[in-house]
């Protein structure tokens, strides 16, 4: 893997801000296909599971103990949009969170309401 730019220097230790795309291992999408305003909860599999996991996942599955949007996690986290989506993806098909999707109406468009509220809660961060 090439080294990022460094962010921090602390004497020996060098601490280097990871790419996105590293944090997917280049893909682009998973298993699962969430929309962006997919709500997502941790499982009691995920509960059991997050001190063995790694990094984003262990703090995407914490998150979730509370309902929350895939664009709130993608904010959260400070990665892009599709990289959440991937991460989300993959924890949903391993079991460790359940996605919720929401209600469309009849021209299979997301709830007006449900997207203002995500909205919201993103200006909020």
């Amino acid at each position: 893997m090439i080294a990022d730019d460094p962010i921090e220097d602390s004497g020996n230790a060098r601490v280097f801000k990871v790419r996105p795309y590293a944090l997917t291992g280049g893909r682009t999408r998973s298993a699962h296909d969430l929309p962006l305003e997919t709500v997502v909860t941790v499982t009691p599999r995920g509960e059991a599971s997050v001190a063995r996991l790694a990094l984003e996942r262990k703090r995407i599955t914490q998150m979730a103990a509370e309902p929350l949007s895939i664009a709130e996690i993608s904010a959260h986290l400070g990665v892009p949009l599709g990289v959440a989506r991937v991460l989300v993806g993959d924890l949903c098909a391993e079991g460790l969170l359940e996605s919720h999707r929401p209600q469309l109406n009849a021209d299979e468009r997301p709830d007006l309401k449900l997207l203002e509220r995500v909205l919201d809660g993103l200006q909020a961060l």
